[in-house]
């Protein structure tokens, strides 16, 4: 994948309107970034946009197709959807599309990140006369008094 930078900066100049957008090279493309959160990628001057169930019917109804890479077994298909064809010279499209991404990768983030609830804890197990510490033995060299 390589990529051509005029590309990477007219992504960004149509999302300044959506302040502190930033771009991040990775894996041959670029990540698309708000605030620490990755809502979007570039790949062979092709932007696709983060996609849940809520979003993903816009991308569908516009005919485009999710962001597909080559596994090790097979091919893997992620939740980015190429960028319907109107919205690269539309910023206000584009920023609408950003907002629903961002918007899914913060929800994605937020149930990665969330804490796991307690449960209850467990009763001390019993300790036997069988189960009860052996008594230390002496360090080398020193000897017990042999009982009497």
């Amino acid at each position: 994948m390589t990529e051509n930078n005029d590309f990477v900066s007219h992504v960004l100049d149509l999302l300044s309107p959506l302040s502190g957008v930033t771009a991040r090279k990775m894996f041959g493309g670029h990540g698309i970034y708000r605030d620490g959160v990755m809502f979007a990628l570039i790949a062979d001057d092709v932007l696709y946009f983060k996609v849940d169930d809520r979003n993903r019917w816009v991308f569908e109804r516009a005919g485009t197709k999710p962001f597909v890479y080559n596994g090790k077994v097979k091919p893997v298909e992620m939740s980015y959807w190429e960028t319907p064809a109107d919205a690269l010279d539309d910023s206000a499209a584009m920023v609408d599309l950003a907002r629903d991404a961002l918007d899914v990768a913060l929800r994605a983030k937020k149930t990665k990140t969330k804490p796991a609830t307690k449960t209850a804890a467990k009763p001390a197990a019993r300790t036997t006369a069988r189960m009860a510490p052996k008594a230390a033995k002496p360090a080398a060299g020193k000897r017990r008094p042999a009982p009497r």
